[in-house]
């Protein structure tokens, strides 16, 4: 794989994975982890990734994908964030190639939204490509921005 980000690990950066094998509830469903700044998820596409961030206040929550052993772009990926109790949604679509192509061309792919909310948000991935995959999250809050 190409990209500039030195590879996996530096992409991590220290994180530890979190296995995912907790029952979360949140918006009427359960997830099996709650992602921070200090921790990762990993799996294989295609599927479905559901995780939790949760948030002291309101803030920008980036997701970043690193894709190992691409075999197949699939057709679509999308990135569905939820603020608290799923009272609204902010959804982000591509389609396979410009997922795949992005991973390639700059390490990983990543997106952000805005939350306002504070609390549980639930956040899911999906995507039918023919990868595996490390998830991480970044926040920050949107104060911290505004200067």
């Amino acid at each position: 794989m190409g990209g500039c980000t030195g590879g996996k690990d530096a992409f991590l950066d220290g994180r530890i994975e979190d296995s995912c094998n907790q029952a979360w509830p949140v918006c009427s469903t359960v997830a099996g982890c709650l992602l921070g700044t200090q921790s990762y998820m990993s799996g294989r596409f295609p599927g479905t990734a559901q995780f939790i961030v949760q948030l002291a206040e309101p803030s920008s929550v980036s997701i970043s994908v690193y894709l190992d052993g691409v075999t197949s772009t699939g057709t679509e990926a999308s990135l569905t964030y939820y603020e608290s109790g799923c009272q609204g949604r902010v959804p982000n679509k591509v389609t396979g190639t410009e997922f795949t192509k992005e991973s390639d061309q700059v390490g990983f792919f990543t997106r952000s939204a805005s939350l306002q909310d504070i609390g549980d948000h639930l956040v899911t991935f999906r995507s039918d490509a023919q990868a595996e995959y490390v998830l991480k999250v970044d926040v920050t809050p949107l104060r911290a921005t505004n200067n």
